[in-house]
């Protein structure tokens, strides 16, 4: 089987993905947080940045205090009316301990799983299986983002537009897709408010799959150190708005600025993309990547 077979299929069905979870929101919707309720939300990796840009989505919208946390370091003691556990696998362990421990103490709480019969399924007091977007490649991407579609839709964010610019990120020709980043030696990511979570995803998606010296910053606190490896060669990518005058640094330090005026998710798309790339010249398999697992299961 060719290399990152799996990943390059999985990063093609992202729109229909999108639109086909949120046309099941009226059927799971009666689980999900409403307006008012003080939410927290819960994964490890990938799914905890999932939840950082649906917290800050949720509170920019006005619906109520919303905090992320990686499941090892929760602090679900400070009470919360609701819990939304994010989990692609179902089988983590620290994600399994604080199912139970939500069961225990009779939270209101929601499991959002790609595998069914598997731990978190079946100990959760309520679950949303998106088994339809499982995947087969370590590198996680449509799980993810379809989740995140679900969660910003049932904030009532009309995600059809999203979806189409994703849709012409897959249609680029490879040649004009990236640009300079296809060259970059390092790229730092950059997100303000809820695409900050993207960015955190970003920077973690190159790592995992093309071994990529990648990071990720909020886009205020950047010029705060991390701007210090800006240089020939390098690369800055925002997500979402872009403070004044950091583009004009950027480019004074020599490195490449990437932006453009597209939703934060769509443009995770053509992250994905240039991962694929990047894996494929580096002849490295995301698939299967070095030291990592589908699931982490602590014995």
């Amino acid at each position: 089987m060719p290399q990152n077979q799996h990943l390059a299929q999985e990063i093609a069905t992202q729109p229909d993905d999108w639109e086909r979870v949120v046309g099941r929101l009226a059927t799971v919707a009666e689980h999900l947080p409403r307006p008012g309720e003080r939410v927290a939300t819960i994964g490890c990796g990938t799914s905890w940045f999932m939840g950082q840009a649906y917290a800050a989505r949720r509170e920019e919208l006005g619906q109520g205090v919303t905090d992320a946390y990686a499941a090892s370091e929760h602090r679900l003691s400070r009470g919360y009316d609701r819990v939304v556990v994010i989990t692609r696998s179902g089988t983590t362990t620290e994600v399994i301990e604080v199912v139970e421990s939500l069961r225990a103490s009779g939270t209101p709480h929601v499991s959002i799983v790609a595998t069914a019969r598997t731990p978190v399924v079946e100990r959760s007091a309520a679950t949303i299986l998106l088994d339809d977007v499982d995947e087969r490649s370590v590198v996680q991407t449509r799980f993810a983002t379809t989740t995140l579609a679900l969660l910003r839709a049932s904030l009532g964010e009309d995600l059809a537009p999203v979806a189409a610019q994703a849709r012409a990120v897959l249609a680029e020709e490879t040649s004009t897709a990236y640009g300079r980043l296809a060259v970059a030696e390092q790229v730092t990511f950059l997100g303000r408010g809820w695409p900050g979570g993207i960015a955190n995803e970003a920077a973690l998606k190159l790592r995992e799959s093309a071994q990529f010296w990648s990071e990720a910053y909020p886009a205020m606190e950047y010029r705060h150190g991390p701007i210090s490896i800006a240089a020939p060669g390098r690369a800055v990518w925002a997500f979402g708005d872009v403070p004044e005058g950091l583009a004009d640094q950027v480019r004074a330090a020599g490195a490449h600025f990437e932006h453009r005026d597209i939703d934060p998710l769509a443009e995770l798309v053509r992250l994905h993309r240039l991962c694929l790339a990047k894996a494929d010249a580096a002849g490295l398999d995301a698939d299967a990547p070095r030291n990592l697992t589908r699931s982490i299961v602590l014995t």
